[in-house]
């Protein structure tokens, strides 16, 4: 049995459901998940902590069936986006706030609120009241509070999403290192693929509550399934027909273009291809190479994505967008209209296919709306909906 197993799951909430959905997670596994907006990815996260009543389906937290208990005896923490943190305690009582609900020892619970602080560098801010942080600060706090009880798993739904980006770097790297040195499981919802990159070893897309794919994020971002997860996850799509085999490639082709791949494919299949916009190399003219793909064509588009260029060029009936930096856009000299060439290795070609058999079929559309559900009481007698949603956080 893995060590977080969701099984079957069903739950029908009048305008939203999800149904059969199933999703699994080793010890240790850094899981994100990712989809559009209205997928049901946070709708899945506070069903695993146990903010709805299942209809059908079991959860299994490390061999034990969770399933009918209530959030605060499953061991579990939650993050979200708007660090709930209790205005009124400074960070050192915020953090310790569920700590002491376990560990009566003073010097103990002190020990442990230091150490987490300290490992996501908030040591000399323990004195501060929540109204004089930064929203990175506040966010490590947050992570803190969800830390110090050790759980055996922790949600993050979007907890990066409201920060610059030199602060989402920062807290990815301190929240790497935290999660090694508490041996942590991760659920973690993003829009974000920089946190996939930076921190998850498996990846789950998830539309209208149905698991299209999961994988490794290089098998899931470079051989995607096609249509919608190509789509969702920005990759080249090329559809068309295996033309022959010339040595280990196959030659396939699309649109009056022939592309080469390292991929097994017969003559005569019809197939789609992958390829990822940050593996196309852009040349204003024809280099010699040992890359296979060399596509002529004129550029459509220039727009900046955070600190990259997406180019968008067009050859023949298709068109391709590639990734590069400012720098390498201002040396090419680009612009709409330019002649260009773009470069691509058979191995960057992925054939991808539709994974045999059916998948879980899941429909929910509650992503981060929690303030009607968690007027539930998670301990024992709660004033009010800050106070419901910051216990949350801390398991």
């Amino acid at each position: 049995m893995s060590f977080l197993e969701v099984r079957d799951l069903c739950l029908d909430l009048g305008e939203f459901e999800l149904s059969g959905i199933g999703m699994r997670a080793e010890k240790g596994d850094y899981l994100a998940l990712i989809g559009p907006s209205g997928s049901g990815k946070s709708l899945l996260l506070e069903t695993v902590i146990g903010f709805y009543g299942l209809e059908k389906g079991r959860i299994f937290l490390e061999g034990r069936d969770i399933t009918d208990l209530p959030p605060d005896k499953r061991q579990i923490s939650i993050v979200y986006q708007d660090h709930v943190l209790f205005p009124h305690m400074d960070v050192f009582e915020n953090i310790a706030y569920a700590l002491r609900k376990k560990l009566k020892d003073k010097t103990l619970i002190e020990a442990e609120v230091r150490q987490i602080a300290g490992v996501l560098g908030i040591g000399e801010l323990l004195h501060r009241k929540p109204s004089t942080l930064s929203g990175g600060e506040k966010q490590r706090a947050a992570l803190a509070r969800s830390l110090v009880v050790r759980p055996k798993l922790l949600l993050l739904d979007e907890p990066f999403s409201a920060l610059d980006a030199r602060t989402r770097e920062k807290l990815r790297d301190m929240l790497r290192k935290a999660i090694s040195e508490y041996s942590t499981t991760v659920l973690h919802v993003t829009h974000d693929f920089e946190d996939i990159w930076a921190l998850a070893n498996r990846v789950v897309v998830i539309r209208k509550g149905e698991v299209m794919q999961e994988g490794d994020p290089e098998s899931v971002f470079r051989k995607p399934s096609p249509d919608f997860v190509a789509e969702f996850l920005g990759t080249n799509v090329l559809k068309g027909k295996v033309k022959a085999l010339e040595g280990k490639l196959t030659v396939l082709e699309s649109e009056g273009l022939e592309i080469y791949s390292a991929d097994p494919g017969k003559p005569g299949e019809e197939i789609t291809v992958s390829v990822r916009p940050e593996e196309i190399i852009l040349a204003r003219g024809a280099v010699e190479s040992s890359a296979r793909n060399t596509l002529k064509g004129r550029v459509a588009g220039i727009f900046k994505k955070e600190h990259l260029v997406v180019v968008e060029l067009r050859t023949g009936n298709t068109e391709l967008k590639a990734v590069i930096t400012p720098t390498s856009c201002e040396l090419l000299d680009l612009e709409p209209g330019s002649e260009i060439y773009a470069v691509f290795k058979a191995a960057n070609a992925r054939i991808i296919r539709e994974p045999e058999g059916s998948r879980g079929n899941c429909v929910g559309n509650l992503d981060g709306n929690l303030d009607r559900n968690l007027d539930r009481n998670l301990d024992g007698n709660l004033g009010c909906n800050c106070e419901a949603k910051a216990a949350a956080e801390q398991g």
